[in-house]
């Protein structure tokens, strides 16, 4: 009776097989290893979550003991905020707005559809001319409020307001900070789209941010 001899199985490369487990796992030209890679969370995506926990954190006990000094405090002097604060809060949303068109135009840029668009960068400097004037429209609202006699050290509520809003105008600044540096990379054809996306989260945040302020000023102050 005939006998059949089956030739042994090899291994396949990109199964694990046996106690050996993974060690097959890496073929010669690096194969699925590098789309599992490409998964994976860039570095500026995971670093800006940390940043905005960080950032929430500490206006979150900037908001805190505004809470507690007034409740305890006998020397309370409320005032009306300026009004440009309003129109600085118009102004930063319409940052958003357009920080968000040049992200997905840069995107499509970025992607080959080139011939749909003159500039990516163009609705960038926008972005960034508005930044600029949300932070010039702050230190007139300071102006402002020295034209009242209304000083850092005059009374907790003025204190209060002072810390708040020119906190907010350095987180600002480091924003737009990271714009600039996102328009050299553009304009150096090096730009990485999480970079970018990083931005425009960190941005956005400023503007809810600030939105909460206001209203913590305006019910509290």
């Amino acid at each position: 009776m005939a006998t059949t001899i089956q030739e042994p199985r090899t291994a396949d490369p990109d199964r694990p097989s046996g106690h050996d487990g993974w060690r097959n796992l890496v073929p010669a030209d690096g194969g699925w290893m590098k789309t599992a890679f490409g998964y994976s969370p860039a570095p500026s995506s995971t670093a800006i979550w940390v940043v905005l926990f960080a950032i929430t954190m500490m206006f979150a006990a900037f908001s805190s003991a505004l809470f507690v000094r007034k409740g305890s405090s006998q020397d309370w002097r409320s005032f009306t905020l300026p009004s440009i604060l309003y129109v600085n809060t118009l102004v930063l949303l319409a940052s958003s707005v357009t920080l968000e068109v040049s992200r997905r135009r840069v995107a499509a840029f970025m992607g080959g559809r080139r011939s749909q668009m003159e500039s990516p960068a163009r609705w960038l400097y926008i972005t960034f001319f508005l930044s600029v004037l949300f932070v010039a429209g702050q230190y007139v609202a300071w102006l402002r409020l020295r034209s009242q006699g209304l000083y850092l050290a005059s009374n907790p509520s003025s204190s209060f307001f002072y810390v708040l809003t020119a906190t907010h105008a350095l987180h600002v600044l480091g924003g737009l900070t990271s714009m600039a540096y996102v328009l050299r990379k553009l304009h150096n054809s090096v730009l990485k789209r999480s970079t970018l996306d990083a931005t425009a989260r960190y941005w956005h945040f400023m503007g809810g941010l600030w939105l909460y302020l206001l209203l913590l000023l305006w019910s509290k102050i």
